[in-house]
């Protein structure tokens, strides 16, 4: 069992995209949503994903994390009995200077909402910033993706 560590940002335009090494389309729901113990499926291309995360610590940038390949059709049965509100988006994975960013290009009821992460290996760890990365929103609890789900970025008055 592992922990993961890591920062988000908004991005401010999409110049990153020339810079994607691979491009995935993921769909994902959860089967809990509770601060305390996130339970989320996911099916990345063609393969599915059981992951379940704890609560973050103070600053957002560390919480547990156990995640388990499982076959796409049991993916696909799980969807059906997640909680309302799935997530769609594009990740791109982008290779920068020592580290790799995770791009999301978030679709349907969260079109527009473009958010960068990076995993680190301590919280205090250094990185190169990359020129699209924009203002940082490590651990503002509307931007985890189980709360996209159920308060959609098309929702959000402060949306701009």
């Amino acid at each position: 069992m592992a922990h993961e560590t890591e920062r988000k940002y908004l991005v401010k335009n999409n110049s990153f995209i020339n810079e994607a090494a691979q491009k995935n389309h993921i769909v994902q729901a959860y089967l809990s949503s509770v601060p305390e113990r996130t339970v989320r499926v996911r099916i990345k291309g063609d393969k599915g994903w059981l992951t379940i995360k704890g609560i973050p610590n103070q600053s957002g940038t560390r919480r547990f994390e156990w995640e388990t390949k499982i076959p796409k059709n049991d993916a696909l049965k799980l969807l059906e009995i997640c909680e309302p509100g799935a997530i769609e988006k594009i990740r791109y994975s982008i290779p920068y200077r020592s580290h790799i960013f995770e791009v999301d290009e978030f679709l349907g009821q969260n079109k527009g909402l473009i958010v960068a992460e990076v995993e680190l290996k301590s919280e205090d760890e250094f990185f190169e910033k990359p020129a699209w990365l924009g203002k940082e929103v490590t651990g503002q609890k509307k931007y985890y993706n189980a709360m996209l789900a159920k308060n959609p970025y098309l929702n959000w008055s402060d949306q701009r």
